[in-house]
């Protein structure tokens, strides 16, 4: 990835040469992208110290599947509890450290060493070739956001997304973040967008469809007149990474999966204050939204319990550690 230079100052005049130096006019130029974020310069990827244990694809980046059981054993289960609360305890001390003026870059080398000093492998890091130990998404980026070079302005929001590797297993956890003085439209979505998520976790019952889920968020976010984005989905979680459980944050009747207690996976949606479509930088990593509105999310990795369901990186120290409601 390139690096970019930064816009002056006093931007130039429609019709006038393009501060980036390209030639073009300024119109036909950076003008159409000015207030979105640009690509940074993304730096080498960090090392993790040998004595923390690390999945199989931490020095290859090639990423070996297999059949893991959808129910977990009660043993897994308590070992993911332990990486909910890592993951949990890391994303809300990464929030507390976002402020305007520092770079994603920064955020990234503050959460890298939070991880060391927990004896935790950074799950995104070499992960198909991913180079950070998390995903930054500002603003219009939906989520898979690389840490760079931009500076996070004020009014920016910036969802962090944590996967925290330890005892064999992961726990998966994001939010999204004010940096500064933010707007009240920007506001308002990013609480819509908790709501969801929460109204998701709830729809989690044994025996019931997965697809309960995606309904209970889309039926929420359409009443706000937000779109749910469709592209990008949870996932069942354990041992590996990313299992076979696909968790669509919209309704589908094909979303057929009966939940069943022991089962482990993500509710994370994206929800967009335009359309839900989106398109790819060329990093292969960043989605952002088509129409350049902004977009946010949150994130929880739960357990089918006999009875409902168990928040495995919520409760006490989590950035979002209940339904708003029940606070």
């Amino acid at each position: 990835m390139s690096s970019l230079a930064s816009p002056p100052a006093v931007l130039p005049l429609a019709n006038e040469p393009c501060w980036c130096g390209s030639g073009r006019k300024y119109k036909r130029c950076h003008k159409k992208s000015e207030g979105r974020v640009l690509q940074g310069e993304v730096s080498p990827m960090r090392t993790v110290p040998d004595h923390i244990e690390r999945p199989s694809y931490a020095d290859t980046g090639m990423v070996d599947r297999w059949d893991e059981p959808r129910v977990k054993s009660p043993e897994i289960i308590e070992r993911m509890r332990h990486a909910g609360s890592v993951a949990a305890e890391i994303l809300r001390l990464t929030g507390e450290y976002i402020r305007p003026g520092i770079t994603t870059e920064d955020v990234d080398a503050y959460a890298h060493q939070l991880y060391v000093d927990r004896g935790a492998y950074p799950s995104t890091l070499n992960y198909h070739g991913y180079p950070k130990a998390l995903c930054s998404s500002a603003n219009e980026v939906i989520c898979h956001g690389i840490p760079d070079s931009r500076v996070m302005q004020d009014g920016d929001i910036m969802n962090i997304d944590i996967t925290a590797y330890i005892g064999g297993v992961h726990g998966d956890t994001n939010a999204t973040f004010f940096v500064g003085d933010v707007d009240p439209q920007s506001r308002q979505l990013v609480r819509i967008t908790e709501e969801c998520t929460w109204k998701g976790i709830e729809a989690v019952v044994p025996g019931r469809p997965i697809s309960d889920i995606g309904r209970a968020i889309e039926d929420h976010a359409k009443a706000h007149r937000l779109a749910v984005v469709k592209a990008f989905v949870g996932h069942g979680i354990g041992e590996q990474f990313h299992t076979d459980i696909q968790v669509l944050h919209y309704y589908d009747s094909r979303g057929s999966t009966i939940m069943r207690p022991g089962m482990t996976f993500t509710i994370e949606p994206m929800i967009a204050l335009g359309t839900w479509q989106h398109k790819m930088w060329d990093d292969d990593w960043t989605a952002v939204t088509a129409d350049g509105k902004r977009t946010a999310q949150f994130e929880h990795t739960v357990l089918v319990t006999d009875d409902g369901v168990e928040v495995l990186t919520g409760g006490d120290g989590a950035v979002s550690p209940v339904a708003p409601w029940h606070r």
